[in-house]
């Protein structure tokens, strides 16, 4: 698939005077006719070039130009002087049109009908004269044309198997409008009365009709877009398909991941923490302490052991207070299922926003739906949908800020387009560009930005690259406006500009969802600054002085966690999934023998377990994905393989200055979109455009066909050990590919 948008200029052809886009020195943007954009064509040093107002008419298939009268059957020696048709300089268009030999046009404003040749035009015995010749042409023709000095001659008795062109001048061509191009076959341009300032292309074979010139604003949109973004939902069925078919998958995930999502009835690894602590805040408000052991009871329904003394947390409230959404509307305390009914329905709406994103990222409903899909059976996405830990939403928040981003990128060159196509059609200076007014989407961005950080601080990350990521996006499309100083233009006009608004709105998004613990005395640490009246940060009101240094004993907190745990990981081996997190293995299940386990699991050992382990193929061809959209990236500039690194290099690589202390694979459920967009973004390029060979594209089709069925079918296989399926012990041991896994 080839890149689309500011960094494939390629499809693209400058076609408005005045238009001095300056390009980037390393971009094309002279595609097409080299008369573009007022690039000189290579001419004869005797002949002026043949253009309508800067347009090359000659045939794009390099035959004689427009023109010229050509017997291609006969060579001529002696050319004949031609009557009773009129051959215009196309260069000139001014009061009076001069052709070769001081012979004059009768009427300027005439069509072709009335347009008549002086008779002074004479015969010329020497064909190498050919400035005398009346129906010579002096410019020089395309690759395959006729040389110049042989002066080619009309065959009038059979005008429709040659090539003709023949240009018409008129008063609309004097006063500098483009005229328009109209194709005919054979002898119907003879009986044809065309509009002034029309141009006839006469072919053996016919044409089809062009419209008018495309306007300024389309240039720019498909510059700045990209034809297959801007075809994308242009009719009712393309809408409804991309609608249809990720909701398609989105069904399917929601039945993955709703479906016994009580079971295990356990409070499963840091659920301890996380579900009893939104229980307390829709209790109490704040995360309070519990009793000694308040587990079994809890699982049990009781919450008596609840106390009323602040709990010390080390994670921000946004993600707790959506399990208490799903506890308070899907149950109560006493249903496992509720506990995890707020991770699982963010899981389910993740998998309809990869496929919308894919779909406008990729400009294709399949590329998106295929993205939906892989992520719907992904095996650490199913996990981390069906137990309720903080990461899920994280993800949620962030994949949404991702997709506003997007939906702003175009609206922004949209406005874009509009704007400079304004200026340049009155013929001002661009200068550094328009301004874009205000980025609502963008915005949007910075209040899901701001909740992903009120869920857990890493989301800090994405802030920062997806800002920058935005700021590049404006950056490149005022290069490809034109913008002569684009460098400045984005720096001043839309980073500074989203700089202050992102960060500054997602920080009061932040610290607005710390309500609870503002609202309530009995928040740990919330009196903390007026027991300390002459410490902290001073100059700051109280309970913000409070809410400083509780962030300090955080931050000390996290920078510091170096527990021993037997399932911490590297985050170098998360892209393969080297060492997954084993959320689940009860001794109870483990340690049954006999006809217990036969009752179990119909063996004579059995295993339960849930495993957070992404699907093993799907993860290790993404790793490899990773490596081809770095190079496409840097060798071809293409704007959607940095999109779909973005989330990896947010989610990921900050980790890295983390591996001293205790971390887990299950982190990366939060970029897993990012390797899911990844994969697909490759499986696009192997597919290649519509318009490469349909052989080589089916056989391209089929493999990667071939790929997502083993996909699927691994999905399946893994499906029990990560929704805790009593099984038997071999069955599970089998899914240990690897030593690390066990």
């Amino acid at each position: 698939m080839p890149p689309t948008g500011d960094d494939d200029a390629s499809t693209l052809t400058e076609r408005q005077e005045g238009l001095d886009p300056s390009p980037d020195p390393d971009e094309d943007l002279t595609t097409g006719d080299p008369t573009v954009n007022g690039t000189p064509e290579p001419a004869d040093a005797t002949s002026p070039t043949d253009a309508v107002d800067g347009t090359r008419l000659a045939d794009e298939t390099g035959a004689v130009p427009e023109d010229q009268v050509v017997d291609e059957t006969e060579p001529v020696a002696d050319p004949e002087p031609v009557h009773g048709t009129e051959v215009a300089d196309e260069t000139e268009v001014a009061d009076e049109i001069e052709v070769a030999d001081e012979t004059e046009v009768a009427d300027e404003t005439e069509g072709i009908d009335d347009a008549q040749a002086r008779d002074e035009t004479q015969a010329v015995d020497d064909p190498e004269a050919v400035d005398n010749a009346r129906s010579v042409d002096s410019t020089p023709v395309a690759d395959e044309s006729p040389v110049a000095d042989e002066a080619p001659v009309v065959d009038e008795t059979s005008p429709a198997d040659e090539t003709i062109a023949v240009a018409v001048t008129s008063a609309a061509a004097a006063s500098n409008s483009v005229g328009t191009t109209r194709a005919v076959h054979g002898s119907d341009a003879l009986d044809s009365n065309p509009a002034p300032g029309t141009v006839l292309v006469l072919e053996d074979e016919p044409r089809e009709l062009e419209g008018p010139e495309e306007s300024t604003k389309g240039r720019l949109l498909r510059r700045l877009l990209g034809d297959e973004t801007l075809r994308l939902g242009t009719t009712s069925r393309d809408r409804l398909t991309g609608w249809l078919w990720p909701l398609a998958v989105t069904l399917l995930a929601a039945v993955l991941r709703f479906w016994e999502l009580g079971r295990p009835h356990k409070l499963v690894f840091d659920e301890t923490y996380y579900v009893k602590d939104a229980y307390s805040l829709l209790v109490n408000g704040f995360e309070a302490t519990w009793g000694d052991d308040p587990n079994p009871a809890f699982e049990a329904g009781d919450t008596s052991s609840l106390t009323d003394v602040g709990s010390y947390v080390v994670h921000p409230q946004v993600g707790k207070w959506l399990i208490a959404l799903g506890i308070h509307f899907g149950g109560g305390v006493g249903s496992s299922a509720a506990w995890r009914m707020a991770a699982a329905v963010c899981g389910v709406l993740a998998v309809l926003m990869v496929a919308r994103i894919g779909r406008r990222l990729f400009a294709s409903t399949a590329l998106g739906t295929l993205a939906g899909l892989l992520f719907a059976i992904d095996g650490e996405a199913i996990v981390m949908s069906r137990i309720s830990l903080l990461d899920p939403f994280l993800m949620f928040f962030v994949l949404a800020a991702f997709g506003a981003l997007l939906l702003d990128r175009d609206q922004a060159r949209r406005r874009l387009a509009e704007r400079t196509a304004q200026r340049i059609d009155a013929g001002e200076d661009l200068r550094d560009g328009p301004r874009l007014g205000v980025r609502w989407w963008r915005l949007a961005a910075a209040v899901l930005l701001g909740l992903a950080l009120g869920t857990k601080w890493s989301g800090m990350y994405f802030l920062a690259v997806f800002g920058l990521l935005s700021v590049a996006w404006d950056i490149t499309a005022r290069r490809s406006v034109g913008v002569r100083h684009w460098w400045r233009a984005g720096i001043l006009k839309d980073g500074v500009v989203a700089g202050i608004s992102m960060v500054g709105i997602a920080l009061v998004v932040y610290v607005g969802s710390w309500w609870s613990w503002f609202t309530h005395r009995e928040s740990y640490g919330r009196l903390w600054a007026e027991q300390n009246p002459d410490q902290g940060v001073l100059w700051l009101p109280p309970a913000l002085r409070s809410f400083w240094k509780y962030h300090q004993d955080m931050w000390g907190f996290h920078n510091g966690l170096e527990t021993p745990h037997s399932y911490s990981a590297h985050p170098l081996g998360w892209i393969v999934q080297w060492r997954p997190t084993s959320f689940f293995y009860p001794t109870e299940v483990s340690g049954l023998t006999g006809q217990a386990a036969q009752d179990a699991c119909g063996a004579s050992s059995c295993s339960q377990a849930i495993v957070a382990l992404g699907n093993p193929v799907l993860w290790w061809c993404a790793a490899a994905a990773i490596i081809v959209a770095v190079v496409w990236l840097f060798r071809y500039r293409d704007w959607r393989a940095g999109a779909v690194l973005s989330g990896i290099v947010a989610g990921w690589l900050p980790w890295f200055a983390y591996e001293h202390r205790t971390i887990f694979t299950f982190y990366s459920i939060v970029f897993a979109p990012w390797v899911v967009l990844t994969l697909v973004y490759v499986i696009g390029l192997v597919i290649g455009p519509k318009d490469l060979d349909p052989r080589e594209r089916r056989w391209a089709i089929i493999g990667c066909g071939v790929l997502v069925a083993l996909i699927v079918g691994v999905s399946a296989f893994f499906y029990p050990i990560w929704s805790a399926w009593i099984v038997p012990y071999d069955f599970w041991h089998s899914h240990m590919w690897l030593q690390t896994w066990v």
